[in-house]
C-alpha cells in the first residue's frame, strides 16, 4: 500500500495506487459529491416559495437516517477490513439487497405511523435514491480493497454532478419534489450500471448471490453493531423530529439550512480516516502497536485540525455565507452556527470511533456506546429543544454524542491494551515493536 506507483497508469491496468493517491481521489470525489448534495438543499429553497419543500426534504433525510443503518448493516467498514477475504463481492452485494429491502420497508412503515401523509412519497423516493447509492457502494468496497480509489472518486463526482443537475432541472420545471427525487434515482442507476460495474468487475467477477446460511450468519453476527448504528442515527434524528412536531416543518427547514454547510466537518473527517480503515485493521491483526498508535494519533489530530479550521472559518464568514446563499430571510438565524459547529465536531469523532470499533471487530463497545448516546438524547431532547428551540437540537447532539464518544473511547483503549499484551515477541527493529527506533 505504501509502495510508490508509476507516475502514469492506465485505468484498469490492475496496479495499486499509493495511499496518498487513494486519499486524494477519495477526498476530491467525496467533497464534490457532498457539495452537490448540499447545493440540492440550497436550490430546494431557492427554487421554491418558502421553506416547506426544504422541510419535507429534511424530514425525508431524517427518517431515512434512522433506518439507514439497517440498509448499510455496517457492511462497508466490514468489507474493506475483510483482509482475509471471508466473502466475495457478489455475496456482499446480495446481502446489501436483503438489508436495503428490510430498511425500505421499515422506513415506509415508520413514516406511515409518524409523519404527515403528504410527506410519504418524498420519504419513500429519497430512501430509494439512497439505496441505489448503497448498492454502488459495495463495488466501491472492492475498489478500495484493490487500492483503486480513483474509481470511487470518479464515480462520486459523476453521481454528485448528475444528481444536482437533474434535481434542479426537474424541480425548476415542475416545482415537484417527488419528480426531482425520481430523476436522481434514474441518474444513480445509470452511473452504477455503465461506470462502476465494468470497472469493479476487472478485479473480481461479480456474481450476485449468497447462501441462506451465510446470510443468516452475517445478519446475526453484525446485528449488535447494526442496532448500535440505529441508535447512533436516532440520537440526532429524535430532536429534529421533535422540533418539526412542536415548531413545524419550516423550523426544521431553517435549522437544516444552517446546518448543511457545517456537515463538511463530519464528512471531511471521514475522508481522513476512511482510506486508512484497511491499514488500521491490518495493523491491529498483526499486533503492530506502534504503527497503530501513530495512525490513530494522526487521525485524531487531523479531525481536530479540520474542526478548528472550519470552526474559525464559519464563525468569521458563516453569517455572510448563509445570507449569500439563502438570502436575507436566513439572517435572523445565524446565531445557530456556533452550536451546530460544536455538534458537527463531536459527531465526527463518534463516526470515527464507531468505524474503528467495527474494524477491530469490537462490536460490544460500539453497541454500548451508541445505546448510551440514544438513551441520553431522549431526555435531552425534551429539555434542550423545549428551552432553546432550534439550538436545542445542537445541544442535544453535543450531550448525547459526547457521552457516547467517551464510552466508546474507553473500549478502544481497552482493546489496544489487550492487543498489545497478545503481541508476539518481536525483534527490536520490527515495525510493530515498541522498541523499534
Amino acid at each position: 500500500m505504501g509502495d510508490k506507483a508509476p507516475a502514469k497508469q492506465k485505468e484498469g491496468d490492475g496496479k495499486k495506487l499509493t495511499l496518498g493517491q487513494n486519499m486524494l481521489w477519495n477526498s476530491f470525489g467525496s467533497i464534490t459529491y457532498l457539495a452537490c448534495q448540499w447545493l440540492i438543499t440550497i436550490f430546494v429553497v431557492r427554487l421554491s416559495d418558502g421553506y416547506a419543500a426544504a422541510g419535507t426534504l429534511s424530514l425525508a433525510m431524517s427518517v431515512y437516517n434512522i433506518f439507514s443503518p439497517l440498509a448499510i448493516y455496517r457492511m462497508y467498514t466490514y468489507q474493506v477490513s475483510d483482509t482475509k477475504h471471508e466473502n466475495t463481492t457478489g455475496e456482499y452485494l446480495a446481502f446489501r439487497l436483503i438489508t436495503t429491502g428490510i430498511a425500505l420497508a421499515g422506513c415506509v412503515l415508520y413514516a406511515l405511523a409518524t409523519c404527515p401523509a403528504e410527506a410519504l412519497p418524498a420519504i419513500a423516493l429519497y430512501a430509494c435514491y439512497k439505496i441505489v447509492t448503497l448498492l454502488i457502494d459495495v463495488m466501491h468496497g472492492l475498489d478500495q480493497l484493490n487500492r483503486r480509489m480513483d474509481y470511487i472518486g470518479k464515480s462520486l463526482i459523476l453521481q454528485g454532478i448528475s444528481s444536482l443537475a437533474i434535481f434542479c432541472a426537474v424541480f425548476a420545471l415542475s416545482n415537484n419534489l417527488e419528480l426531482a427525487l425520481a430523476g436522481m434515482i434514474a441518474s444513480a442507476v445509470a452511473i452504477g450500471i455503465f461506470y462502476d460495474l465494468p470497472r469493479s468487475s476487472r478485479f473480481e467477477k461479480i456474481r450476485v448471490g449468497i447462501s441462506r446460511k451465510k446470510a443468516f450468519h452475517l445478519l446475526g453476527y453484525c446485528l449488535p453493531i447494526v442496532i448500535a448504528a440505529i441508535a447512533c442515527a436516532a440520537a440526532p434524528a429524535i430532536p429534529r423530529q421533535y422540533l418539526a412536531l412542536i415548531e413545524g416543518e419550516a423550523a426544521l427547514g431553517i435549522y437544516a439550512s444552517v446546518a448543511a454547510p457545517v456537515a463538511i466537518i463530519q464528512m471531511g473527517a471521514s475522508y481522513i480516516y476512511n482510506p486508512l480503515l484497511s491499514t488500521l485493521s491490518e495493523a491491529y491483526q498483526a499486533h503492530e502497536t506502534r504503527r497503530l498508535r501513530n495512525l490513530l494519533a494522526k487521525v485524531l489530530l487531523g479531525i481536530a485540525a479540520l474542526g478548528l479550521i472550519c470552526a474559525v472559518g464559519f464563525e468569521l464568514l458563516g453569517a455572510w455565507l448563509l445570507t449569500l446563499i439563502f438570502g436575507e430571510s436566513i439572517a435572523p438565524y445565524t446565531y445557530l452556527l456556533l452550536p451546530v459547529i460544536a455538534c458537527a465536531l463531536v459527531s465526527a469523532y463518534v463516526w470515527f470511533l464507531n468505524d474503528l470499533l467495527v474494524a477491530f471487530r469490537q462490536f460490544k463497545g460500539s453497541f454500548i456506546g451508541n445505546m448510551v448516546a440514544a438513551a441520553v438524547s431522549i431526555p435531552a431532547t425534551f429539555f434542550f429543544v423545549v428551552n432553546w428551540d432550534m439550538n436545542g437540537v445542537s445541544f442535544t447532539g453535543i450531550a448525547s454524542y459526547g457521552i457516547g464518544a467517551v464510552v466508546m473511547a474507553f473500549f478502544i483503549v481497552a482493546a489496544l491494551r489487550k492487543n498489545r499484551r497478545q503481541a508476539p515477541d518481536l525483534p527490536l527493529d520490527e515495525p510493530g515493536s515498541d522498541n523499534a527506533l
